[in-house]
């Protein structure tokens, strides 16, 4: 038998044991389940059991379906929170000038090109978030330094 680092020995045909319980696919919420679950999280991060119970019942999901939901949720929101933050601190130190040419942008990011360079290295996309470049020395931080939280996946 076939064994990987930290996985069960392989049997005939590269399937598992059923010795251990397996993994449980990943859960694809409907789009109606993430509106109610998104707009439930807007003014409330943490759920007592009874809401979790109110909630998990309205949507036809399992109560671990949204105890899992509102962990990774929070833990995009804390990611979400860091990115800004870094995004903040690459401002504060671009140079004035690089400052008061992103304020005066128009809205689709186009700029003369004799600007473009001071600026279009250090600037935000449409998406709010950095290009990373070696002649941007404010940006210290990527997404990956911030990804510690593990999001969990469980089904029911």
């Amino acid at each position: 038998l076939l064994t990987l680092k930290g996985r069960e020995p392989l049997g005939s045909y590269g399937h598992r044991s059923n010795s251990k319980k397996r993994r449980k696919s990943r859960t694809a919420f409907t789009n109606h389940q993430i509106y109610e679950l998104e707009k439930r999280f807007l003014y409330q991060k943490y759920l007592s059991p009874a809401d979790r119970d109110h909630i998990a019942q309205q949507l036809g999901l399992s109560n671990a379906q949204v105890i899992t939901w509102f962990q990774n949720r929070r833990a995009k929101l804390k990611r979400d929170l860091e990115e800004m933050k870094a995004d903040v601190e690459s401002l504060k130190k671009l140079p004035p000038h690089a400052l008061e040419k992103l304020v005066s942008m128009p809205e689709g990011g186009e700029q003369e090109e004799e600007d473009e360079e001071d600026t279009r290295l250090c600037s935000p996309t449409s998406q709010g978030l950095f290009l990373h470049s070696p002649q941007c020395p404010s940006m210290e931080h990527t997404v990956d330094e911030f990804s510690e939280d593990e999001e969990i996946e469980v089904d029911d």
